[in-house]
């Protein structure tokens, strides 16, 4: 069984400092992002990657998402970004919108799945910043769910899915849910929607023109 730990304003300080040692020692938290609960690890550590791929049963040729906190962040683990990644990034976040640009080559290769690609987003959620703020990184942020299977919005359907394969959920009440986050990938000052989402095509029209 997994840990499940009730997420408020009083304990926040006990929660991150928690969570944070957990996540730079190699371990995978679960925790709630402005769509649905995401599976947190180091980007950085291998085995912790590693580790994700296990926990949803996922291909090693799927990439990772990564959140990010501020745009500055972002634009560091990205190789060479485009003007339009960062006109995108100024008018959509934070939010549901998921920017896939060449990674830089601190990302290793085995988050891109073999790609050469990261997909990077800010969330609009208060306590996933603040964990990619105090664990002074980047996060993964797939889905906190089997591979294949529906997301999950709350602590207890994360509980039921990944169970055991991870030491510890956040439980913050239950994610917006809805729409998984657009998804754009950009080559050059060119994108193409891959995934639709919470950010309609209509509001990228003029960007992706």
């Amino acid at each position: 069984m997994s840990e499940i730990l009730k997420v408020d304003k009083a304990h926040l300080e006990f929660v991150l400092e928690y969570s944070v040692r957990l996540i730079l020692a190699g371990k995978v938290v679960a925790f709630p992002t402005d769509t649905f609960y995401a599976l947190g690890a180091d980007p950085f550590n291998l085995a912790a990657v590693t580790e994700v791929f296990r926990i949803k049963g996922r291909s090693f040729d799927r990439p990772l998402p990564l959140l990010v906190a501020s745009l500055d962040q972002a634009s560091d683990l990205t190789s060479d970004p485009p003007a339009l990644f960062f006109k995108l990034a100024e008018k959509f976040w934070p939010g549901p919108l998921t920017l896939v640009v060449p990674a830089s080559r601190q990302i290793p290769l085995k988050v891109t799945g073999n790609t050469g690609k990261v997909g990077l987003r800010w969330p609009r959620s208060p306590l996933a910043m603040a964990l990619i703020e105090a664990a002074a990184r980047p996060l993964t942020g797939t889905s906190a769910n089997l591979a294949e299977h529906p997301a999950c919005q709350t602590a207890e359907e994360v509980e039921m899915q990944v169970g055991g394969r991870l030491p510890l959920i956040l439980d913050a009440g239950a994610a917006q849910g809805g729409l998984a986050s657009t998804v754009v990938e950009l080559a050059g000052e060119r994108g193409r929607i891959l995934r639709s989402g919470p950010v309609t095509e209509d509001q990228l029209k003029e960007f992706l023109a």
